[in-house]
């Protein structure tokens, strides 16, 4: 089926600019975790972003920047509007971007964002934390007002596609996830994980997800939390019977712990070589992008390193069980992407028939008129609401004609067009 982007979305501005659907950005998949903390947004960023679309006169804008992707979607006359954008308010440049650039348009674009928003693209199969970050960057792109007809129609959509996938197949089962992926790294790697002193420091999503594996997975009753913002920290704490410690005493507690989560989503290293003075064996993992343990840490021999991209490929009998239900998760994407297609081709309906409406409105209003002149005691309430009724069914008519033929469509438009003379 024929998308006609150029037909329904258009911005006007003294001559007629037609723009298509593109979606710009990196992943894993290209893009190593230096490479994606380059070009990682934060709310900030986003935000900044937003506005200079607007600026710019770009319509539809869809931000999601997660440790496994920093991704523009909107509607621009070339994908270059979106990359500049993105090199505008990150820390990498365009020559880096091409290196490991994505690229989407229109059909594609769609596409893709079905695969992202349920599953199929996540760096581990079926990590469902994705379409968090949709839904969250769709809410600040309608704070701005650039979350268009299109765009906001497109999401619901990913939005129903999701949560069909994670219902109806197993593509989600077990508790395959990059949080739960640290949890199970320790377990098999880390002996008595139970009696080891951890250290958890950031309690964002990934930061709670992993405390709260770590509770359910290990039995330990070890597990110290630590953030910038201690009230963050002590809700958590609350709920999942932890410990708390002031961030003022983090290189004490490193001291102290035999594993350090490094979960804090900083823009810059918060975990340097010189604020660890243990010299006792020392696990780090860090589940951030940009990367938030420095890479100086390697220079101590006691320490041990792993990043979420290094958990990020362990494999099991969960993720085998999961790929396994990859066909039935893409026949749920392909029948709610048609849905939306079909949803699309009824949009290039909407000029005509509003061009319509307003012809039969003018018919209306001169036929009105005319009788008011022409008969005395003329009953114009009456009239008016006998003819808004008429407009309106003459109206659906030709929508319902439109919409049912769609072989045929663009013939009808133009006859419709031409027998009332409406301008293009």
């Amino acid at each position: 089926m024929i998308l006609l982007f150029d037909s329904i979305f258009m911005k006007q501005n003294h001559t007629t600019k037609y723009h298509s659907f593109y979606c710009i950005g990196l992943s894993y998949e290209k893009a190593n975790a230096e490479i994606r903390g380059r070009f990682s947004l934060d709310s900030t960023a986003k935000e900044n972003l937003l506005k200079e679309a607007i600026t710019e006169g770009i319509d539809g804008v869809l931000v999601i920047s997660t440790c496994n992707r920093t991704e523009i979607y909107g509607f621009a006359e070339h994908p270059f509007q979106l990359i500049k954008l993105l090199c505008q308010y990150s820390k990498g440049t365009v020559e880096e971007f091409e290196k490991v650039a994505s690229i989407y348009k229109n059909n594609t674009a769609i596409d893709h964002m079905f695969r992202v928003g349920t599953g199929l693209k996540s760096q581990i199969l079926g990590d469902f934390e994705i379409i968090g970050q949709i839904k969250s960057s769709a809410a600040l792109s309608n704070k701005f007002n650039l979350l268009n007809t299109y765009l906001g129609r497109l999401v619901n959509c990913v939005i129903r596609a999701s949560k069909l996938v994670k219902t109806e197949t197993e593509i989600s089962s077990g508790a395959t996830s990059v949080s739960f992926a640290s949890v199970q790294y320790m377990l098999k790697n880390v002996k008595e994980i139970s009696d080891k002193n951890i250290l958890l420091f950031g309690t964002g999503k990934i930061g709670r997800n992993t405390c709260d594996n770590l509770v359910k997975h290990t039995q330990n009753k070890k597990i110290t939390l630590i953030n910038r913002t201690k009230g963050r920290a002590e809700k958590v704490a609350d709920k999942l019977d932890v410990t708390v410690a002031d961030y003022t005493n983090l290189q004490t507690e490193i001291c102290n712990t035999d594993i350090l989560i490094v979960a804090t989503g900083a823009q810059n290293p918060t975990i340097t070589k010189s604020i660890i003075t243990t010299e006792k064996e020392l696990l780090i993992l860090d589940l951030s992008i940009p990367k938030n343990v420095a890479n100086d840490v390697l220079e101590l021999s006691n320490v041990n390193l792993v990043h979420l991209d290094d958990l990020s490929k362990i494999t099991d009998d969960t993720l085998v069980r999961r790929e396994s239900q990859v066909p039935l998760a893409e026949a749920i994407i392909k029948e709610n992407k048609e849905k939306f297609i079909a949803w699309l081709e009824t949009r290039k309906f909407a000029p005509t028939i509003k061009a319509l409406k307003q012809k039969l409105e003018e018919i209306q209003l001169e036929e009105i008129d005319y009788q008011r002149k022409n008969i005395s005691n003329f009953n114009e309430e009456q009239a008016v609401l006998l003819s808004d009724r008429i407009v309106q069914k003459i109206t659906k008519q030709f929508a319902n004609h439109l919409k049912e033929n769609t072989t045929s469509s663009e013939e009808s438009m133009a006859l419709i067009s031409k027998v009332f003379q409406l301008e293009k």
